[in-house]
């Protein structure tokens, strides 16, 4: 009775308040459930979200709140991520399995409830459990409060584009098969653009997906890579694209014919339908910087249809146009969109920098266990690390839940600051001996307000890779991104104190480093990880701790008292 009382004293203070700011609190319920999907020929029983693929689209203004009660169908532990929302003294609501919350078991609910604030664009959500954000997954897109407008021309439509990632095979069962036997998973069978392969793919053609429009008119298309393991190039035939927002975060202008977005991140973009009217592809494929690994090569497509009002049928007869898209490993490519990338006005760089991080990013090979047979490199098992911890999820509480309470033993805050061995991070020969990282729940405690500066390195242990690297809670700049090994003399003089990007999640470059800053303004525990899902799978994650402030308006809120338990 209790719970019910809170609930409905929450939502009624919540109302209260957004009808005094101008804004509006949005009730969503959300069945995660198993649902039979046709694609490439065959039907699979996927979890989705109210029997959607992609699932609900949510859609609110600056300001708004979300109240969206999850209700588990489906018969494996699900937890919902909103990536990329500030989650400002509402970390209880990120949604991350045993860190902001224990998970959702199969008939239970849970209620996240949160506020947007300060943040307008394109974000989205998905599940944080196991794979299953392979299907589990939406966008949320944020529109300016009633009064204000877009810092652009308002487009005549607006189109999410979802890119996502599908495997002939139930993906739960693809990363249970991995992490058995500690080889690298399957690579999937195809890309998705609104959950449909388009019309390269077997038994795919009918139901590619269309953009419907109009001749002389501007769109925004709000692209989201959902992929689970897979940079992705995009470009449309024939068709230039400005890029004006990442991340939730407006840009300065720039045009281009191609786009590199990785897992987590998301790219608006007006297109003007300054073609002819006919009907163009847009393309979609992988950017693969590991070389030697293996990866889906396949090409997902949507079509944009001009809707001209004649009479000519320039219909199913004439294939659409098809647009260039760079080499699977055009680094080149990655490197010069990630450099057109600048916040519109000159910002505030926070300083002076109270804790400076040196974290290295690569993956790694554990031994495998006596008698065992392993299925990595040489009888070995995957793993990956920072600073050579391969991250260990806690299982009977959630990290959030052992710092309010102070529970002993689940985490240490020994994190450390620098790789325990330093070496050349990117040299072709890296000693076997730091191959072998050290398993463990290590969390670095951050004071509230603290300024906090982050070299994130990537190494060439297994294989260098772009690592997209996502903090939970937080939007950073990025000050700088290069190859190689950082220089902290020479590198710093790289670095863009003007109009540095702001985003959430970042590709640090195969073979190469950024740095990334921000305030710790957010008091919780906070994730930290690359969103490959099979490097966070292998433990190439940590998390911050951040402690309250002064007051209640820098502290974390109590628990809701719904809050599932382990």
């Amino acid at each position: 009775m209790a719970s019910s009382s809170s609930r409905l004293l929450f939502v009624l203070a919540c109302s209260v308040l957004a009808l005094l700011a101008g804004a509006e609190v949005h009730h969503h319920e959300f069945i995660v459930q198993e649902t039979p999907v046709k694609k490439l020929c065959n039907t699979h029983n996927v979890i989705t979200v109210n029997g959607q693929l992609p699932g609900p689209t949510l859609e609110v203004r600056e300001g708004d709140t979300l109240v969206i009660n999850v209700v588990n169908h489906a018969q494996y532990n699900v937890t919902i991520h909103w990536h990329g929302i500030r989650q400002f003294r509402t970390g209880w609501a990120d949604g991350p399995e045993f860190v902001t919350q224990c998970p959702i078991k199969p008939g239970g609910s849970y209620t996240y409830r949160f506020t947007i604030e300060g943040q307008e664009g394109t974000l989205w959500w998905h599940a944080h459990s196991s794979w299953l954000r392979a299907t589990v997954y939406g966008a949320l897109i944020i529109r300016p409060r009633e009064n204000k407008t877009y810092p652009f021309e308002k487009p005549s439509r607006e189109v999410p584009l979802i890119l996502g990632e599908w495997w002939d095979a139930d993906p739960i069962q693809v990363i249970r098969d991995a992490q058995r036997t500690g080889a690298a998973p399957n690579i999937s069978d195809a890309f998705t653009i609104n959950g449909q392969p388009g019309d390269l793919y077997n038994c795919s053609k009918q139901e590619t997906t269309a953009v419907p429009v109009k001749p002389g008119e501007t769109a925004l298309l709000r692209f989201i890579n959902a992929a689970l393991n897979q940079e992705l190039f995009v470009s449309i035939a024939h068709h230039k694209m400005t890029v004006v927002g990442v991340d939730a975060s407006y840009t300065k202008p720039f045009t281009t014919s191609v786009l590199m977005i990785a897992p987590g991140q998301t790219t608006d973009v007006l297109v003007t339908m300054d073609q002819p009217p006919t009907r163009y592809y847009i393309a979609a494929r992988a950017y693969d910087s590991a070389q030697g690994v293996a990866f889906d090569n396949t090409t997902t497509t949507a079509i944009v249809e001009y809707d001209c009002g004649c009479a000519t049928d320039f219909g199913p007869t004439i294939p659409p146009a098809f647009p260039a898209l760079p080499a699977f490993n055009d680094t080149n490519t990655a490197t010069a969109f990630a450099a057109g990338i600048r916040s519109p006005h000159q910002v505030k760089i926070p300083e002076p920098v109270d804790e400076n991080l040196f974290l290295t990013v690569g993956l790694g090979l554990f031994n495998c266990e006596p008698g065992q047979q392993c299925g990595g490199p040489n009888n070995t098992r995957f793993t990956a690390s920072m600073n050579n911890i391969s991250f260990v999820f806690p299982q009977k509480t959630s990290l959030l839940h052992a710092h309010y309470y102070g529970i002993p033993g689940v985490f240490t805050t020994d994190f450390p600051a620098y790789p325990p061995v330093q070496f050349d991070y990117t040299a072709q020969n890296v000693p076997r001996g730091l191959w072998q990282p050290v398993p463990a729940t290590k969390l670095y405690k951050l004071r509230y307000g603290s300024v906090v500066q982050i070299v994130l390195q990537d190494t060439s242990i297994v294989s260098p890779e772009n690592h997209p690297i996502h903090i939970h809670g937080y939007d950073f700049y990025i000050l700088a991104e290069g190859f190689g090994n950082f220089d902290p003399k020479k590198d710093a003089e790289k670095f863009n104190y003007v109009d540095p990007p702001q985003r959430n999640t970042v590709a640090v470059p195969v073979n190469g480093w950024a740095v990334i800053r921000f305030v710790a303004d957010n008091p919780g525990v906070w994730l930290m990880h690359c969103h490959l899902d099979v490097h966070i799978t292998w433990g190439l994650a940590m998390a911050f701790v951040v402690e309250d402030g002064y007051g209640k308006l820098e502290s974390l809120e109590a628990p809701p008292v719904d809050l599932p338990m382990c």
